[in-house]
């Protein structure tokens, strides 16, 4: 895996959150507003790294997953 990395310090508040559902299907927020799904072996794998990760490395596994927020220009809501 390659390391990821957080230049501007954007991840120490609480931008992406997610909700796991009974069949393991996991939901991905940023700000609130669902920006992937996650189904299959994918969310099982997702799920075996967040579980392990601490708060920080967490918003960062996150913003990887969704593959849209590594550029560094995204807007703010």
């Amino acid at each position: 895996m390659n390391p990821i990395e957080d230049k501007r310090n954007k991840f120490e508040e609480q931008i992406f959150s997610y909700k796991v559902t009974k069949d393991n299907k996991v939901f991905i927020y940023w700000y609130k507003k669902q920006v992937t799904i996650l189904k299959g072996k994918e969310s099982i794998m997702f799920l075996d790294r967040i579980t392990k990760a601490d708060f920080k490395e967490s918003q960062l596994i996150m913003a990887k997953v969704t593959g849209n927020f590594k550029h560094g220009n995204e807007r703010k809501k």
